[in-house]
């Protein structure tokens, strides 16, 4: 009974903030409260849940130092001109007929290269669904298809931090990781293509992106140098480089652009790697502006206190009947099938993708044994369904950055079709066993 009133309490408070538009780290922060509150009454000391909960902060060290990382480099990047250089020269691609392709695979292209869903959404992303509203292109479908190319990279991106963050709760390589990642995606991208193509032959409009590209074009200089950094992580991430060193080295390329081919001063440099790159122009801003260690002080605080929670929940053995129930549906059905319906739960009730991860792994390290596989299958199944929950942060901070409604979800094509396409495999896969086992 004492078990249900403590997970029922931090669900409604969850809920609470969600529907109050409170940020959910109040939430966090009475979940760890009643947890830790929860291990004491069951006998164990206060100190040692604290330590526990230290003990969960140093499990995700790493992803912490990346998102600093990242914060930086998403800044610098901007600074620099490389995501200016990518959208000009892009923006030539696009025509009413191939924009909802085009905004995919470019929202896929800068994402990967970033490894950040929200930072696709707010510069990719407004830059698509600006050229779309010009178009007359309807809101839903530029939603659907900047959502399933920002979080492309977010799954599948050796900067991801989510991929970071599975690989280390997993302790599996990132890698990988990252190639049964895109074998596993490999139909659900190129039908989402086609879908995305058919639904453009449909489209008629016209739309000059010479304004666009000129915009760009006077507040940079827009030369092939520029690229470097994005390179630099392509280069370094195909030999398999640690992904901080890597991070590293296109910080210092970017540093070195923004110095001696955009003409800015050191002093600009270190204020936009803190407080994010902010350009003159108000309409600029509000296509590149951003990025900064500060910008991921909201997700850092987040991941720090979910961390905390795997190490009391196991301890205190509160979960232990849910996860003998996930077990025994696993074996029912499949271990995948078990995943996916919890990853649906979690993220309904976590509201954030973090903390659905972190959830989902603990509930599920009975169902599927295999590090590899289970790491493989929250990438699959949690990372896609966090964002196609409308109350999630997820999905609901890059639809709000482009000004796109929630019936995008219905046209994020890409991110349900990850987890059906995975459904299907698997059951093919029991159905093949048992026959294989009668015959």
């Amino acid at each position: 009974m004492v078990e249900l009133i403590v997970l029922g309490a931090f669900a409604l408070s969850l809920f609470v903030c969600v529907g109050l538009g409170v940020s959910i780290l109040y939430a966090l922060i009475l979940g760890f409260v009643l947890f830790c509150g929860y291990g004491v009454y069951r006998g164990h000391g206060l100190r040692e849940m604290l330590s526990l909960a230290l003990s969960g902060i140093r499990t995700v060290k790493g992803i912490l130092l990346t998102f600093l990382l990242i914060g930086v480099i998403t800044a610098l990047w901007r600074r620099s001109g490389t995501i200016a250089f990518i959208i000009c020269r892009s923006l030539d691609l696009c025509g009413e007929r191939v924009m909802l392709p085009a905004a995919f695979l470019l929202c896929a292209l800068i994402s990967y290269l970033t490894g950040t869903a929200f930072g696709t959404a707010a510069t990719m992303g407004v830059i698509c669904a600006a050229l779309a509203a010009g178009m007359g292109i309807p809101t839903a479908y530029i939603g659907g298809a900047v959502l399933s190319g920002s979080y492309f990279g977010d799954r599948c991106s050796p900067m991801s931090t989510s991929a970071l963050l599975v690989s280390s709760l997993t302790g599996t390589d990132i890698y990988r990781n990252l190639g049964g990642m895109v074998k596993t995606s490999l139909v659900p991208f190129f039908v989402s293509v086609a879908l995305y193509a058919l639904i453009g032959l449909g489209l008629h409009s016209s739309y000059d992106v010479s304004q666009m590209q000129a915009l760009f074009s006077g507040a940079f200089k827009l030369t092939p140098p520029v690229l470097l950094p994005a390179a630099v992580i392509v280069l370094l991430s195909l030999f398999k480089v640690n992904v901080k060193a890597a991070m590293g080295v296109s910080i210092l390329c970017s540093a070195a652009i923004c110095i001696f081919v955009q003409g800015a001063a050191p002093a600009e440099l270190i204020s936009d790697a803190v407080f994010g790159f902010q350009p003159g122009s108000q309409q600029l801003s509000a296509l590149l502006g951003g990025g900064g260690i500060l910008s991921m002080a909201r997700v850092f605080f987040i991941v720090c206190i979910s961390s905390c929670y795997p190490g009391m929940l196991g301890v205190t053995g509160l979960l232990d009947r849910v996860q003998d129930t996930l077990a025994a549906f696993g074996r029912r059905t499949t271990a995948f099938c078990c995943i996916l319906v919890c990853s649906i739960f979690t993220s309904i009730i976590s509201c954030n993708q973090t903390l659905a991860v972190m959830l989902k792994h603990q509930l599920c390290l009975n169902v599927e044994p295999d590090r590899r596989r289970l790491a493989l299958d929250l990438e699959n199944t949690v990372i896609v369904v966090a964002p196609l929950i409308p109350w999630s942060i997820a999905g609901a901070v890059p639809l709000a950055a482009i000004g796109a409604p929630e019936g995008s979800l219905l046209f994020s094509f890409y991110l349900y079709l990850i987890p059906l396409c995975c459904l299907a495999r698997s059951f093919l896969a029991r159905h093949m066993e048992r026959r294989a086992a009668s015959s």
